[in-house]
C-alpha cells in the first residue's frame, strides 16, 4: 500500500458547532465536501490534499485519512483484521507511532484497551514480516493511527495532523482563560468582517481575537507557525510536497493598507503577553495595543467596523454581581461610543447578557469546552434604545 498514491475518504474534525465555518474554509481551498456533520467535514482526496488542509485550516482539529472500513464485534476481531493491513508500508520499522481512538462498543469498557489491541496488531505484523518493530507510546509528534469504532462499525485512519490543529502555534504565553485559536477564528468568520474596516477588541486578554483578526486580514495561515505534522513521518513522504505548500503560504500573505486593529485591556500584564504573542505571529506591527479600562478604547470614527467583546461570564472567573455591572457598562459603551459599528459579545452566560440592555439581531451558537455559548450580534444605530432580551 503506497498511501501517497491512493485516494480515500478524508474526515476533518473540529470542535462542536465549528463545522459550518470549517466547511467555508474547505470550500475556499477548492475542495468539495461530501458530508457536513456537527464536528467535522468529509471529503475525498489524497495524502497530498491532507498536507494542504493541515497547513491552511484555521478551524480544524485533525485531518484523518481513511485506511480501511470493516465490521468487528469484539477486540479479537479488530486485532485479526488489522493484522492484515500492510503497516510496514506506512510506518518505518525503526519509527515511532501512537494510537488514538473514539470507541463506543458494548464489549469495550476502556478505550485504552482498544488502543492496545491496535498497537498489538501493528507490532505483531511487523515482527512476523520483518523481525523488527517500531516503538510506540502516547506522544503525537510522529505517526498517529486513529481508531473509530461505533457499535460494530470500525474505521481505521491515519491521523495526518498529530498534535491538534486547533492551537495555531504562535501563543507563547496563554494568559488567563484564553479562547482557543480555532474557536476565535470561527467566531471571526461568523461576524462576516470584511477584513478591511476597523476591528476593535476591548478587554482583549492575551489578544487571541486581535491576533487571529490580523492573521485573517493578511491571509496568514496557521501552517506558517508549525513545522511538524504526523504526515511527515509516513513512509513515502517527500519533503518537497510540504515545502511547496509552505512556500505558497508565504506567497499568499497580503498587506492591507490602512488596516486598523485595536486591542485594549486594563491589565499591563495582559498587554505585555499580547505583544509577545502578536510578535510570535508576526503581526505585532498590525495591532494597536492600549492599556486602560475598555471605555477608554479608541474607536475610529470612519469607516465603522467591528467591536468585539469576550468578557468573563462567571463560570470560571469573577463574581456575577460585579459582572452584571460590567455587562451593563459594555452595553452603554457600545450604544454611546460605537454608533455605526456592529457589536459582538461572546458569552457563556445569557443571564448576564441581558444586562447589556440591547437587543441582539443574531445569536450564533458555539461551545467553549463544555460551556454552551453565544456570539451575540448588535447593530449599533444612532439612538439605539435599551430593551430586554
Amino acid at each position: 500500500m503506497q498511501i501517497f498514491n491512493i485516494t480515500s475518504r478524508i474526515i476533518i474534525t473540529c470542535s462542536n458547532r465549528l463545522s459550518p465555518f470549517l466547511q467555508q474554509e474547505v470550500m475556499e481551498l477548492g475542495f468539495t465536501p461530501v458530508r457536513i456533520f456537527k464536528t467535522g467535514v468529509e471529503l475525498t482526496g489524497t495524502m497530498e490534499d491532507c498536507i494542504k488542509l493541515n497547513v491552511n485550516l484555521r478551524c480544524a482539529s485533525q485531518v484523518l485519512f481513511s485506511l480501511n472500513e470493516f465490521t468487528a464485534r469484539h477486540a479479537d476481531d479488530l486485532y485479526k483484521i488489522l493484522m492484515d493491513v500492510e503497516w510496514e508500508d506506512i510506518i518505518a520499522a525503526d519509527g515511532y507511532f501512537s494510537v488514538t481512538s473514539n470507541v463506543d462498543n458494548e464489549t469495550i469498557n476502556n478505550s485504552l484497551f482498544a488502543n492496545v489491541k491496535v498497537k498489538d496488531a501493528i507490532v505483531d505484523r511487523f515482527r512476523n514480516r520483518t523481525g523488527q518493530r517500531p516503538n510506540s507510546g502516547s506522544q503525537l509528534d510522529k505517526t498517529v493511527i486513529h481508531l473509530y469504532w461505533k457499535e460494530d462499525l470500525v474505521e481505521i485512519f491515519i491521523d495526518t495532523s498529530g498534535e491538534t490543529l486547533s492551537k495555531h502555534g504562535y501563543r507563547k504565553i496563554p494568559g488567563k482563560a484564553p479562547m482557543l485559536e480555532a474557536l476565535a477564528a470561527a467566531t471571526l468568520l461568523a461576524t462576516n468582517w470584511d477584513r478591511e474596516s476597523p476591528f476593535i477588541n476591548p478587554m482583549c486578554g492575551s489578544a487571541t481575537l486581535a491576533i487571529e483578526a490580523a492573521m485573517l486580514a493578511t491571509n496568514r495561515r496557521p501552517g506558517l507557525y508549525r513545522n511538524n505534522y504526523a504526515f511527515m513521518h509516513l513512509l513515502g513522504f517527500g519533503m518537497e510536497m510540504y515545502e511547496q505548500e509552505r512556500e505558497q503560504l508565504a506567497e499568499k500573505v497580503t498587506t492591507v493598507p490602512g488596516l486598523t486593529i485595536i486591542a485594549s485591556d486594563i491589565s499591563n500584564d495582559a498587554i505585555n503577553i499580547s505583544k509577545i504573542n502578536a510578535g510570535a505571529a508576526g503581526v505585532a506591527d498590525l495591532i494597536q495595543f492600549e492599556v486602560g479600562d475598555f471605555e477608554m478604547t479608541t474607536i475610529p470614527a470612519t469607516p465603522p467596523g467591528i467591536i468585539y467583546f469576550n468578557p468573563e461570564y462567571g463560570d470560571r472567573m469573577g463574581e456575577v454581581a460585579e459582572l452584571e455591572i460590567t455587562y451593563g457598562r459594555i452595553g452603554d459603551f457600545m450604544k454611546k461610543q460605537c454608533k455605526g459599528y456592529t457589536g459582538y459579545i461572546f458569552t457563556g452566560n445569557l443571564e448576564l447578557a441581558k444586562k447589556i440592555g440591547l437587543k441582539p439581531k443574531k445569536r450564533i451558537e458555539f461551545y467553549t469546552g463544555k460551556i454552551d455559548c453565544r456570539l451575540l450580534a448588535y447593530e449599533l444605530y444612532a439612538g439605539t434604545k435599551r430593551t430586554d432580551l
